[in-house]
């Protein structure tokens, strides 16, 4: 590849030549190879290699009763690859780490509750569960709806890149850890620390939050219609404006979730912006931000 002209390397951009980030070969797929967007293409179905072009007309079953997960998430991608495009799970039974890493178009429909780290690393499918969820549900979602009729665990949308990850009923901490992108809508009260280390994205709380709502978020937006029982290092009050309320009120119609006090309950919770250059603060900087 040619070398660009440009100015002069700045001091950073020399410690890094420095340390080899810049000389480093990277192997593997490439970009081209790895995602494939010509949708014309009607084997390929969302867009991507190895996904499965289904009917949402054709409706099929799966009783997990006697199954393990792994057994479960087989017979799902054998299901798709025969062309079903709307799956009922019955009887889940809570196991853990069921229905992840679902990468196509999906109407999934799943009758009661689902462990620890259920529907993971999900790119496409729309799902919605009856019961209850627990720890890290939703985790790594990149795109599609996942819609929970009861209460959630903790992590709940942990690195949440993509989608709506709606829980109806309450959720524990740490909701939307690390959270990148998307949409996180809670219907009712969160535990402490939400928001920590939020990066992108939105995340709506009808209810109250615990102790360090939004602690170290970087950026993205939290509104809240409660209240927060304390805010976290660098979460700061926004301004609320017309359309932040007309997105409000047309995800919350969507899912049929919406706070005692309606639209106007809600307000806003940005970044302060103060840690984005915390190794450059003095060390008195630095105790009076924390």
């Amino acid at each position: 590849m040619a070398a660009l002209t440009r100015a002069a390397p700045t001091k950073q951009e020399l410690k890094s030549h420095e340390m080899g980030m810049h000389t480093e070969q990277l192997t593997g797929r490439t970009q081209q190879v790895f995602f494939d967007i010509d949708l014309n293409e009607p084997h390929h179905g969302f867009g991507l290699p190895d996904t499965f072009d289904v009917d949402f007309n054709k409706r099929g079953e799966i009783d997990a009763s006697n199954m393990d997960a792994k057994q479960v998430n087989l017979r799902i991608r054998d299901m798709m690859k025969e062309g079903y495009g709307t799956i009922v799970l019955k009887n889940p039974g809570a196991k853990h780490s069921m229905a992840v890493g679902i990468l196509n178009r999906l109407n999934l429909i799943i009758e009661g509750s689902l462990g620890y780290f259920g529907l993971g690393l999900l790119d496409g499918p729309n799902v919605r569960i009856s019961g209850r969820v627990g720890w890290s549900c939703g985790e790594n979602l990149m795109s599609g709806t996942i819609l929970i009729e009861k209460n959630a665990g903790s992590q709940f949308g942990a690195a949440l890149r993509g989608g709506d990850l709606v829980c109806k009923g309450d959720v524990g901490s740490r909701t939307g850890i690390d959270m990148k992108g998307g949409n996180i809508i809670v219907g009712g009260n969160t535990g402490a620390f939400t928001g920590f280390m939020m990066q992108r994205g939105r995340m709506v709380l009808c209810g109250n939050a615990g102790k360090n709502l939004g602690d170290s978020m970087y950026d993205g937006v939290i509104f809240i219609a409660g209240e927060p029982q304390s805010l976290g290092v660098d979460a700061v009050w926004g301004e609320m404006t017309d359309l932040d309320r007309g997105w409000l009120a047309e995800k919350l119609k969507k899912y049929d979730v919406m706070p005692k006090g309606g639209i106007d309950s809600f307000r806003k919770i940005v970044a302060g912006k103060q840690l984005w250059n915390y190794d450059n603060l003095e060390p008195t900087e630095k105790k009076m931000v924390l």
